[in-house]
């Protein structure tokens, strides 16, 4: 069974700083495309940023130069470090990855954790 977990998540003031983890764990053959969503309620899950196996990163505009994504191969770790946050970041952080179980390739999410930015 695959798990991916998040964690990293809380209360922050503005302008500050947190780094989100994503740990994946099972039987895994291979991990692909990575990368971070985040959700609001009442609203649709939106993209924040996305990283290839490469390293390769490509983030949605609203956060560029403020977030950093990046992973660990050899560790099956995914990080979000996000910078200079702001109210319009508070949300629910999920990530997901494309895995490789047993010659079947799916996305897999993880149950998310909290992002609130206030003063």
């Amino acid at each position: 069974q695959v798990q991916l977990v998040e964690s990293g998540g809380g209360l922050v003031q503005p302008g500050g700083s947190l780094r989100l983890s994503c740990a994946a764990s099972g039987r895994i053959a291979g991990i692909y495309d990575m990368g971070w969503y985040r959700q609001v309620p009442g609203k649709e899950r939106d993209l924040v940023a996305t990283i290839t196996w490469r390293g390769m990163p490509n983030y949605t505009d609203s956060v560029k130069d403020r977030f950093t994504i990046s992973r660990d191969n050899a560790k099956r770790l995914m990080y979000l470090q996000m910078n200079s946050l702001n109210a319009e970041d508070t949300a629910v952080y999920y990530c997901t990855a494309k895995i490789n179980v047993g010659g079947v390739i799916r996305d897999y999410w993880g149950q998310g954790t909290q992002v609130a930015v206030s003063s």
